[in-house]
């Protein structure tokens, strides 16, 4: 069963805009935080953008300015508008979701993200 439903990756020139975005299943409840992290080949995942439930976000410095995490707890989805991309935030992108109590994660599928110079 897929419990994250991530859409919005692609192909871009730098410069230009994606948005991103996640839906959580109606499986899944009690969720704090919503994330964004990425994986370029050959480097380490992590972490692009997060929002607490309270609305408290946290950037990667590198994506500081230019991309904005926003979600919807309605629809239980996690939006990432990424604008001004450059071709080193060439990756795959993955929906991350902790819910409350013991701690746990959920993780989309990925989705790719390819910035040509």
């Amino acid at each position: 069963q897929v419990q994250l439903v991530e859409s919005g990756g692609g192909l871009v020139q730098a410069g230009g805009s994606l948005r991103l975005s996640c839906a959580a299943s109606r499986s899944i409840v009690n969720i704090n935080v919503m994330g964004w992290y990425r994986q370029a080949p050959g480097k380490a995942r992590e972490l692009v953008a997060r929002i607490t439930s309270g609305g408290n976000t946290n950037y990667a410095d590198s994506v500081k300015g230019r991309f904005t995490i926003s979600r919807d707890n309605a629809k239980k989805t996690v939006y990432l508008q990424m604008n001004s991309l450059k071709p080193e935030d060439t990756a795959v992108y993955y929906c991350n979701v902790e819910i409350w109590g013991p701690p746990y994660h959920y993780w989309g599928q990925g989705t790719q993200v390819t910035v040509s110079s």
